[in-house]
């Protein structure tokens, strides 16, 4: 599905640069909000984003939410048309607490699910940590608010540790803003949480997410991986990890009726 010329992304990839000198690649795409909605996907089976856009005939799209290794559920809630997915729950106590998107009509709400409906409408995504409230950074170093660090375990690695390739999607009042940002090479040292949330908060992000990170980073643009996967090794990852789910960007009905 490839969106009317008047939703598509204004993308924009440049240098961050960091307080101990360091830098790193960040990709911008920011969509109309008016026009474009984030849409949740369950791949049918785990496969790189790139691969399942080209299949399932979707043009943009980002990583969406953590999932088990390798080729394993998705972890948390997750939410299609007001119906659940077969999903791993994160484990007690951290998964009221865990942070979401969810997308219902007109309405993009990132918040974390104990303050939403106990059976939402529309498409839900729960993620996190969250990165920026009422555009302001709420992610500090050394915290862990929503118990990734102390949850580790349900988990390859310690999310919250150190700078790594990022993803994260950030609302305002006019534009949805994917981002991905490289990491783990000589030249791209990637970013902590607190910096992704600093970066967000820097782009006018009002409310903003972190997305699944790492080797699993993936931003498409008009059929095409704009960043590149890298593995902790530092190892590129041609084409992209397998994915369980992802945001897709697709238009809203006023766009459609638009360009018909």
């Amino acid at each position: 599905m490839a969106l009317p010329a008047a939703c598509r992304p204004e993308l924009r990839s440049h240098r961050f640069a960091l307080g101990d000198g360091a830098a790193t690649t960040v990709h911008v795409a920011a969509y109309p909000r008016a026009l474009v909605a984030p849409a949740v996907v369950v791949l049918p089976a785990p496969e790189p984003l790139a691969d399942w856009c080209r299949r399932a005939g979707i043009r943009d799209a980002l990583v969406g939410g953590f999932f088990v290794t390798p080729g394993g559920p998705p972890l948390g809630e997750v939410w299609m048309g007001g119906r659940r997915a077969p999903t791993r729950p994160f484990d007690a106590p951290f998964a009221a607490g865990r942070s979401c998107i969810h997308v219902h009509e007109e309405r993009v709400v990132i918040a974390p699910l104990a303050d939403l409906a106990g059976e939402p409408a529309g498409d839900l995504l729960q993620a996190g940590p969250a990165l920026v409230v009422g555009g302001r950074v709420i992610l500090h170093e050394a915290e862990d608010p929503e118990g990734f660090a102390a949850g580790v375990s349900q988990f390859d690695s310690d999310i919250t540790a150190g700078r790594h390739p990022r993803a994260a999607i950030g609302i305002d009042d006019d534009r949805l803003l994917a981002v991905a940002t490289e990491g783990r090479a000589h030249d791209e040292a990637g970013l902590t949480l607190t910096e992704l949330a600093t970066l967000l908060a820097g782009l006018g992000a009002r409310d903003a997410i972190n997305l699944d990170g790492g080797g699993s980073t993936s931003l498409v643009i008009d059929g095409n991986l704009v960043n590149r996967p890298r593995e902790m090794d530092g190892t590129e990852v041609h084409g992209g990890r397998p994915l369980a789910t992802a945001l897709a960007f697709v238009p809203r009905p006023q766009a459609e009726a638009a360009a018909a």
